[in-house]
């Protein structure tokens, strides 16, 4: 069988995989502090981890995602 070249290494993907966990787990944390009564007001929906932990969660995420997109292989020359 032929050996496949793959735009991206075993070290991209891996790379990629974490940034998708990382942006997932920035969502969860967003989530939640919703009331479920239209008449009443639940103040978490301001906590700290909803409005500053959880974006920067997630800015780091879209960083590494970038991160493993933009990352030479070891092995891989670019053509010219």
């Amino acid at each position: 069988m032929a050996k496949r070249d793959f735009a991206f290494g075993k070290e991209n993907f891996i790379l990629i995989a974490v940034a998708v966990a990382v942006i997932i787990v920035g969502f969860m944390l967003m989530s939640g502090g919703g009331s479920g009564d239209t008449t009443s007001f639940n103040p978490e929906i301001f906590s700290a981890r909803r409005i500053v932990v959880a974006p920067v969660v997630t800015v780091i995420g879209f960083g590494l995602m970038i991160v493993g997109i933009l990352k030479n292989s070891k092995g891989k020359e670019i053509a010219e």
